[in-house]
């Protein structure tokens, strides 16, 4: 599946930055599509229009913890591990945008605390649909990496 598309088409349907990008992974970490519609409902806009982190990096962690990370409490290792890699994501993701905070990556896009229509205005000034292709392209590249 073509995960950087899956996720722009997501996001153009109207789902948050977070849904886009956790579903468009529904193929391979194991949660339908419905579910991680859902379970990220509340990520957009930086956290409930937070603000904080990106909606789309949230939603690229999430799929990177169904996909690598770890089970036991006890596991310190596996844990350490899972860590430094939601570390490279975000580091990659800051390399290419900038940030991984919202208001940052929205500094010139006036704030809302109520969803906004999506119109030509809208992704006129926003670079959200650009920011979830990112990160799936990010994760898809990890996930690559890691098959080798």
């Amino acid at each position: 599946m073509d995960h950087v598309q899956k996720a722009k088409e997501l996001f153009l349907q109207g789902y948050n930055c977070a849904q886009a990008t956790l579903a468009a992974f529904s193929d391979v970490t194991g949660i339908d599509e419905a579910t991680a519609i859902k379970l990220t409902s509340g990520f957009g806009a930086g956290m409930g229009a937070l603000r904080d982190t990106c909606g789309a990096v949230t939603g690229m962690f999430m799929a990177a913890d169904m996909l690598y990370g770890y089970e036991s409490p006890t596991d310190k290792e596996g844990k350490a591990a899972h860590y430094e890699l939601i570390r490279d994501l975000a580091a990659r993701f800051s390399e290419e945008n900038g940030s991984i905070m919202c208001r940052d990556l929205l500094a010139n896009c006036p704030k809302a605390k109520q969803p906004m229509d999506r119109n030509d205005e809208y992704y006129a000034v926003r670079p959200c649909v650009r920011l979830v292709m990112d990160a799936a392209a990010i994760l898809d590249k990890v996930i690559e990496e890691k098959n080798k």
